[in-house]
């Protein structure tokens, strides 16, 4: 008896396999072709099949990033992973430069080294290539310098794209570029209402379910409170008063859910208040915040930053990370690091998206 269950039960899992493989070779086809103009005929559309066929899920991941991956967004559409990898946007320096002066660390009288430039940024892709992080190349474009600094293009969720309304002309135009990019990758690109400011995750970084949003310096609070209300999460503005520090993401970095880097005085005193909310904190002195040091890139436990921040190091180490410092000078020189050069497009290691 027991032989015969087992082959019944072969038969049984060979005929579900069959049913199943007709259902997702033939549906697709059939939504296609029958709805023109149904978000079908997006190719993204038949990465979410399973958002109509009620079949399990085969990832016993119980990661963070699977729960994050498989949330159910707006209208009950569960998305389907895009990404089984870290991955992460960068753009080659191919012409970065100093070309205007818009923070307090830019001088045209202090141009960068192109050649030094392009070793830094390199040493930082290959460090991330050798942690597992799949990436994305944007093509440079001339005239557009700080393109380079592609965390400032937007914010993501989910398969969307919160993109950047730069405050200053000199960056404006990067923003039809980036929108070309994120669509020809599948994502659905959400342009925020006039005239808000926005400067993408430099400004906006979720640390658990909670966004926390920079203002004043680059991006608006009503921008921070509208993306909040979109995407039905908590939001916390912080105030930013020292305008070195003129992005969220310079003086503020969420490791995990329940752990950040910042550099208090960069806050005014009802932002540190905010943060002390954050379970675990751990400050940043200043010789090493003017180093960038909360301007890290964060893969699993693995810490990526600028060189000349031992400290951070020692801390970094004693609560369980692996820090891994670059010399990023180059860029310091027009305010940004690490983070800045960089895009997680599968979400953060702290997120945890509603």
């Amino acid at each position: 008896m027991r032989g015969r269950s087992e082959r019944l039960t072969g038969v049984s899992s060979f005929v579900h396999g069959i049913f199943w493989g007709v259902i997702f070779s033939v549906l697709p086809l059939w939504f296609t072709s029958s709805f023109d103009d149904s978000p079908w005929s997006n190719p993204l559309a038949c990465q979410q099949l399973a958002t109509i066929i009620p079949v399990p899920i085969l990832n016993t991941d119980r990661s963070l990033h699977a729960v994050r991956r498989f949330n159910p967004r707006k209208n009950g559409v569960f998305i389907m992973p895009m990404f089984d990898q870290p991955t992460v946007l960068m753009c080659p320096p191919d012409f970065y430069g100093i070309e205007y002066e818009i923070n307090p660390w830019m001088s045209r009288g202090v141009p960068s080294d192109a050649e030094q430039s392009r070793r830094q940024w390199q040493a930082l892709h290959d460090i991330l290539f050798g942690l597992g992080v799949d990436i994305r190349l944007m093509e440079p474009v001339k005239g557009l310098p700080d393109l380079v600094f592609t965390a400032n293009a937007g914010l993501m969720w989910h398969n969307e794209v919160f993109l950047a309304a730069f405050r200053h002309s000199a960056r404006q135009p990067e923003t039809p570029v980036d929108a070309d990019w994120f669509r020809s990758a599948g994502f659905e690109t959400v342009s925020l209402p006039s005239p808000l400011n926005f400067e993408g995750a430099g400004d906006a970084l979720f640390c658990g379910d909670t966004l926390f949003g920079g203002y004043l310096v680059r991006s608006d609070a009503s921008a921070i409170q509208w993306l909040g209300t979109h995407m039905k999460c908590r939001v916390i503005p912080l105030q930013l008063v020292d305008d070195h520090y003129y992005h969220l993401d310079t003086c503020f970095c969420p490791l995990d859910a329940t752990t950040a880097l910042y550099y208090p005085p960069a806050f005014d005193d009802y932002a540190r208040r905010a943060l002390s909310h954050i379970p675990r904190l751990i400050a940043v002195c200043p010789e090493e915040a003017s180093r960038f040091a909360c301007n890290a890139v964060v893969v699993g436990r693995n810490v990526v930053m600028n060189t000349g921040c031992p400290q951070l190091e020692a801390d970094l180490t004693q609560f369980g990370f692996i820090p891994h410092s670059t010399p990023l000078d180059e860029f310091l020189k027009a305010g940004g690091s690490a983070k800045c050069l960089t895009l997680r497009l599968d979400g953060e290691e702290a997120a945890i998206w509603p």
